[in-house]
């Protein structure tokens, strides 16, 4: 028999560094889970010390005996395309204002990256997601 999910905790944490501390001990605190902060810190850390650095989502789940799992999704897309085109934020008008530009080699390559937390078949589903976030952004997709 499945264990009943009571709750999901999300969070974003960089990647091998998460500590104790804010935002995990607020999170954590708040739904009575103290206990699992440095087993959760300590396990983050091991699977995601090839990723340091990176901002990576995590969504926790919490079971009725207070047990957690935790699951990391990939860079969000909006932070990986602006790291390929190489600018801090995007623009305020992306209608009126191109900020920057990427390929279309990168934006495949940010579509496989993303393909399991996507919500798309093929890879050029995929691809057509992350030009429309890149659109958001003031991104312009060359080819």
């Amino acid at each position: 028999m499945a264990k009943e999910i009571v709750g999901y905790l999300r969070l974003q944490l960089k990647g091998g560094s998460a500590t104790p501390g804010a935002p995990i001990a607020p999170a954590f605190g708040s739904k009575g889970l103290s206990q699992h902060m440095m087993e959760f810190c300590k396990q983050f850390n091991a699977q995601t010390q090839n990723q340091a650095g990176k901002i990576l989502p995590v969504v926790v789940t919490i079971y009725a005996d207070k047990t957690i799992d935790f699951k990391i999704k990939s860079e969000p897309a909006s932070l990986a395309i602006l790291k390929m085109a190489g600018i801090q934020k995007g623009s305020s008008k992306p209608n009126q204002e191109k900020v920057g530009k990427i390929s279309r080699n990168d934006l495949i390559k940010i579509a496989q990256d993303k393909m399991a937390d996507l919500n798309a078949l093929t890879l050029e589903a995929a691809a057509k997601i992350i030009a429309g976030t890149a659109h958001t952004l003031g991104v312009e997709v060359v080819d």
